[in-house]
């Protein structure tokens, strides 16, 4: 117990940091560039990670790295970002708190894990959590922004449920950077179309974008992925419900965003429900 639950530590890291990027991108990062900002992000870190490896994929693992890529990296990053530039970062994160529920249903077919009432449940109650947590009736919900928000969701509880079908033949660090390069290959040339050339950057916009990218996506997927080996998909997806609450968090110290009462008890409910869903979740 004390071992899955120091894997359940390891594993929170991930959406911990990952709710720091949504002050990052407001704050920091020039605006309007959602897309050179998602590949600013994966791009330069995976070709790192690769180059220090230098372990490419084998047979059919070219076009899985592709579409994992694709749905883990590319698509959920830029509507990641897309979701940072356009709504408040609590509520952008909150949106994504519905990728639980996707990926309890979707090992049902994929990976044939059943998932079980209480881990259905809890996803339930996490939203609800989230929802009580950020979504107060000053929040601005722009519509192009819930979309990509509840999109990446999507995506990326497609691209979890996938990884957990096709089980990566190797390590977690090789399997990442693949992923990255794949997703960053198919991020730089929308970059380029359809976004203009970044402007002279600051030294806190550089630091930023190294951020985002060394800890923010090579480390933090690397522990993602890992948890997804030592750990049921229900847990691990349970706990990205850990990044609205560091967003919301973030934006109260950082930013002056104030908690009431009810958010502070929305607080409570997710991790209840993260608590709950690693009782209740299916086993591998």
């Amino acid at each position: 117990m004390k071992l899955v639950f120091r894997h359940m530590l390891v594993t929170a890291l991930a959406p911990l940091v990952w709710g720091s990027t949504y002050i990052v991108t407001s704050t920091i990062l020039p605006p309007d560039r959602p897309i050179t900002a998602a590949c600013l992000r994966v791009l330069p870190v995976g070709l790192l990670m690769v180059l220090g490896h230098r372990h490419l994929p084998k047979g059919a693992w070219w076009g899985r790295a592709l579409v994992l890529g694709a749905l883990n990296i590319a698509l959920f990053q830029a509507a990641l970002f897309v979701a940072a530039y356009r709504l408040p970062g609590g509520v952008a994160a909150t949106l994504g708190a519905i990728q639980p529920l996707l990926v309890g249903i979707l090992v049902w077919p994929l990976v044939g894990i059943k998932p079980r009432p209480l881990v259905l449940g809890a996803g339930l109650l996490g939203v609800a959590g989230v929802a009580t947590l950020v979504l107060t009736p000053q929040a601005a919900l722009d519509g192009i922004g819930v979309a990509a928000a509840l999109g990446g969701a999507a995506c990326m509880a497609l691209g979890m449920a996938l990884t957990l079908r096709w089980r990566p033949p190797v390590s977690m660090l090789v399997f990442t950077s693949w992923q990255l390069v794949a997703g960053g290959v198919l991020l730089a040339p929308a970059a380029l179309w359809f976004e203009p050339a970044l402007p002279p950057l600051s030294l806190l916009q550089v630091g930023a974008y190294a951020y985002l990218g060394l800890i923010g996506a090579g480390i933090a997927y690397v522990l993602w992925f890992r948890g997804l080996t030592v750990l049921p998909a229900a847990t691990v997806s349970a706990l990205g419900l850990l990044s609205p609450v560091s967003a919301t968090l973030l934006g109260w110290v950082l930013a002056g965003q104030g908690l009431g009462g009810w958010q502070w008890a929305g607080a409570g409910l997710v991790l209840t429900s993260v608590w709950l869903t690693q009782k209740g979740g299916a086993r591998k």
